[in-house]
C-alpha cells in the first residue's frame, strides 16, 4: 500500500519476496531491507521509460527486454500499456499509468518501480512529450503550457523524484529525448523548441553536477522519427535522403542502448543533425534570417548532399 502525508511508505511483499520498505523523506525515495535477487527484476538491469505506450518508449521497452533487461512502462494510455505488457511479458515488465506532471504520482511510480527491482535503476528515461504547434501569437494559452509541463516540468519532476535510486546503482544514466529543434529555435513551434532547449541545457548541467554522485546524464536530439507526435501529412512528403529523412522510432532506442554504454553527452539521430547545432552557434544571424526567408533548410540539404548524404 502506498500513501503520501508528510512523508510515505511502501511496503511490497510477496510469496518467497521479503518485505521491503521504500521511504520519501521530504523529496527523496530511500530504500531498506531489499534483496535484489528476489524480487521481480531478478537481478536484471533496469529501465525506467515514460511514454511508454507508444513510439520512441516503446521500441525501447522492446529493444531492452530484447537484450534482457527489466522494464518499466509508463504513460497515459492504459490501453497502449496493457498491449505492451502482454507482449513483453509479466515476468519483464511493470506498466503503470503515469501523468508525469503529478509529482506524487511520478513518487508512486517510482517507489512501486523500486519494489520490483530492490532499489535499483539503472536508466531513466525521460522520453514522454507533446507537440502542439502553430504561430506563438495564436496559440491557445492551455497548449502553451501543457506544452512547457509535459515536456520539461514532468523531466524535472521525475528525474528529482530518481535522484535516490540513480546514486544507489552503480553506473546509472539519466536520458532525457530532447530534439533537433533544440539546435535553434523553430518557428511555428516555438514553445516546443523551447521546451527541447531547456532539456538539452539542463542535462548539460547535471552531466557535471551528477559526477559527483556517480551518476551520468545525456539526451538525444530526434529529427523526424515516425511517431504519432509528428504533424498529420509530414510524414508523407518527408524527403528520401538527408538529414530530414523519416526514421523509425527503433533507431532512436537503439540510441539509448549505445548511450548506456558510452560517455557520449548528446546524441544526433541521424548524425547530421548535428550541422543544425554548428550552424546555428557559429552564425545565428545568418541563420536566423536564412529561417525567415526559408533559404535555411535549402543550405542545410545543400550541405548534408556535400557531404555524401
Amino acid at each position: 500500500m502506498l500513501w503520501f502525508r508528510c512523508q510515505a511508505i511502501f511496503r511490497w511483499a510477496g510469496p518467497g519476496h521479503p518485505a521491503s520498505v521504500r521511504e520519501y523523506r521530504g523529496d527523496r525515495l530511500h530504500l531498506t531491507g531489499t534483496n535484489a535477487s528476489m524480487t521481480l527484476s531478478n537481478g536484471r538491469k533496469s529501465i525506467f521509460i515514460t511514454g511508454a505506450a507508444s513510439g520512441i518508449g516503446r521500441e525501447t521497452a522492446r529493444l531492452f527486454v530484447a537484450k534482457g533487461w527489466f522494464v518499466g512502462g509508463y504513460d497515459v494510455s492504459v490501453g497502449g500499456l496493457e498491449r505492451l505488457r502482454d507482449e513483453l511479458g509479466a515476468e519483464n515488465c511493470v506498466m503503470r499509468r503515469l501523468d508525469v506532471t503529478d509529482r506524487a504520482d511520478y513518487q508512486a511510480a517510482l517507489a512501486e518501480f523500486a519494489s520490483a527491482t530492490g532499489g535499483t535503476l539503472d536508466i531513466l528515461y525521460n522520453n514522454a512529450g507533446i507537440g502542439r504547434g502553430g504561430k506563438f501569437a495564436e496559440q491557445n494559452w492551455d497548449d502553451i503550457m501543457a506544452v512547457v509541463n509535459i515536456n520539461f516540468v514532468g523531466v524535472l519532476i521525475g528525474i528529482h523524484a530518481a535522484i535516490g535510486l540513480l546514486k544507489a546503482t552503480p553506473g546509472s544514466l539519466c536520458f532525457t529525448t530532447s530534439s533537433s529543434s533544440a539546435t535553434y529555435g523553430m518557428p511555428g513551434i516555438a514553445v516546443y523548441s523551447a521546451t527541447k532547449h531547456a532539456v538539452k541545457g539542463l542535462t548539460e548541467a547535471l552531466a557535471v553536477e551528477f559526477k559527483e554522485l556517480g551518476v551520468r546524464a545525456a539526451d538525444v536530439l530526434p529529427g523526424l522519427i515516425d511517431t504519432a507526435i509528428v504533424p498529420e501529412g509530414v510524414t508523407g512528403a518527408a524527403p528520401k535522403e538527408g538529414m530530414f529523412r523519416l526514421h523509425p522510432p527503433m533507431e532512436v532506442a537503439e540510441i539509448v542502448w549505445e548511450a548506456y554504454h558510452s560517455d557520449r553527452l548528446h546524441w544526433y539521430v541521424p548524425p547530421e543533425i548535428f550541422e543544425l547545432d554548428k550552424a546555428a552557434t557559429l552564425a545565428p544571424e545568418q541563420t536566423r534570417d536564412q529561417m525567415a526567408s526559408g533559404a535555411f533548410f535549402t543550405s542545410l540539404r545543400a550541405g548534408a548532399s556535400g557531404m555524401g548524404e
